[in-house]
């Protein structure tokens, strides 16, 4: 994984993996990794040996549960990825992971094409404004078609979806971007071209969605995917200020609080007073392991042990808390304990998992002594 070395590095950017179950979300991020360097062997979900589902409820149902993160290098690169759950029961941990995201990258099966969860993540994607890679997988499969698949690329999400995969230096290619905005159409019809930094500024405004096609199980299009976050993304500018978004809580193997957080101004020092705690340590995790630090930059996710009143949505610093999740729980359920559990002790420690996961909502209902909880759906009940 190696330590932060500005000097090397000319960008650092966050990006997520976003889909609807199935798509191949888990399986393309194990193909990035692998091609960048990060990890020596292709894990599968079917295999259940996916680098970045580590946990074991995770490996045994095929599914993610938590986002995890890793973090590559490709050339002067360097990228936190951040995989995200694609299973509709788990997208509040999805969305908490939008807030901290530079660009993300929605994936849509080539077998089944755009489906309804397909199309809440391009809304939510939207409504946090975030600039959108698209990466239809499974294109080896039988009946896929690329030209049909990108037709309904541009019905579902506008005519700003271009291939990127092929002829990005032609005079076709330059012609076809430019009509998506006034300022690039007059350097065009001025110059002929465009060059990468307008077409970065188009990206970024999302006025263009770069799209690719391809199979991450058998490693097709998933390298040209990776030279397009290399070369038509950009680092944002941070101010000097110290900022920090809070966007997850989760605990390590001995117990041990993680306030993941993403920086956004200034940096973070170990032993750093935040709201009168101490960052005791920074830690730069890819999937299961970490890193120590002695400070994290802007741009950076870091899981911060030592502080214990932090929650997602939290901003730090000079950065607000952000406003309440688009995506509520729909169900409300009691929960039924067995006979001669302590329900106050109980309840405590349900009101950690809620920590973890806030859209929980545990109530305790006093006046008839139960334990009320509201959740997204079955399989979160589950699990």
């Amino acid at each position: 994984m190696g330590v932060y070395e500005p000097e090397k590095i000319k960008k650092h950017i966050c990006a997520g993996l976003l889909a609807h179950v199935d798509a191949g979300k888990t399986t393309l991020s194990e193909a990035l990794l692998y091609l960048a360097g990060s990890i020596r062997k292709l894990g599968r979900v079917d295999h259940r040996d996916a680098f970045l589902d580590t946990y074991a409820l995770e490996r045994a149902r095929g599914i993610t549960i938590f986002s995890k993160q890793a973090i590559m290098r490709w050339e002067n690169m360097e990228m936190t990825l951040l995989d995200t759950p694609g299973h509709v029961d788990f997208s509040a941990e999805m969305e908490r992971t939008l807030r901290v995201l530079d660009y993300a990258v929605l994936i849509i099966s080539g077998a089944d094409g755009v489906q309804g969860h397909t199309e809440t993540l391009w809304k939510l994607l939207e409504q946090y404004h975030i600039p959108v890679f698209l990466f239809v997988n499974k294109m080896d499969q039988p009946g896929t078609d690329r030209e049909e698949r990108l037709t309904e690329l541009r019905s579902c999400f506008g005519d700003g979806c271009f291939p990127f995969d092929r002829d990005t230096g032609s005079e076709e290619f330059y012609e076809e971007i430019s009509v998506t905005d006034e300022a690039a159409l007059e350097y065009y019809l001025e110059n002929g071209m465009l060059p990468d930094r307008e077409i970065c500024r188009l990206i970024r405004e999302r006025k263009v969605f770069p799209c690719y096609f391809g199979s991450a199980l058998k490693l097709e299009g998933v390298e040209e995917l990776l030279k397009g976050l290399g070369r038509w993304t950009k680092e944002p500018v941070y101010p000097a200020e110290f900022g920090a978004k809070v966007f997850k809580i989760a605990r390590d193997a001995q117990g041990a609080r993680l306030t993941y957080m993403k920086i956004t101004g200034g940096s973070l020092r170990v032993k750093t007073l935040l709201n009168g705690e101490k960052a005791d340590q920074l830690r730069l995790y890819s999937g299961a392991k970490f890193e120590m630090t002695e400070e994290v930059f802007p741009g950076m996710v870091a899981a911060v042990v030592g502080l214990s009143e932090t929650y997602p949505g939290q901003g730090l610093g000079m950065e607000a808390d952000a406003p309440s999740p688009v995506l509520e729980p729909v169900l409300n359920y009691r929960i039924c304990l067995p006979e001669g559990t302590d329900v106050h002790q109980m309840f405590l420690k349900l009101r950690q998992l809620e920590e973890e996961e806030p859209l929980l909502h545990l109530v305790w209902e006093e006046r008839l002594g139960e334990i009320h909880a509201q959740v997204m759906g079955e399989i979160q009940i589950e699990i």
